[in-house]
């Protein structure tokens, strides 16, 4: 087990928009080996909205929009998924 303070230092470094990104990149790479569209689109759309509702004051103002972005193109991609 590592201390806190190493763990503390190294986060120190990033804010939450960062660790959110991350752990959306993450989350798309689990869905791939699904091959499925849906998953993918709900993965996509639960990140958008979690972006859109993560407070401005702990991160950038562009992760706002990539929520939106995602917000928008989700359905768009669950729509257009096959069975």
């Amino acid at each position: 087990m590592l201390p806190l303070q190493v763990i503390d230092s190294f986060l120190l470094d990033y804010n939450v928009g960062q660790a959110l990104l991350l752990g959306f990149i993450l989350s798309v790479a689990g869905t791939l080996p699904l091959k499925s569209r849906k998953v993918l689109s709900l993965v996509a759309l639960s990140f958008g909205v979690i972006f859109m509702l993560t407070p401005q004051s702990l991160v950038p103002i562009h992760y706002l929009f990539l929520g939106i972005v995602l917000v928008v193109v989700a359905p768009l991609l669950y729509v257009t998924a096959g069975r």
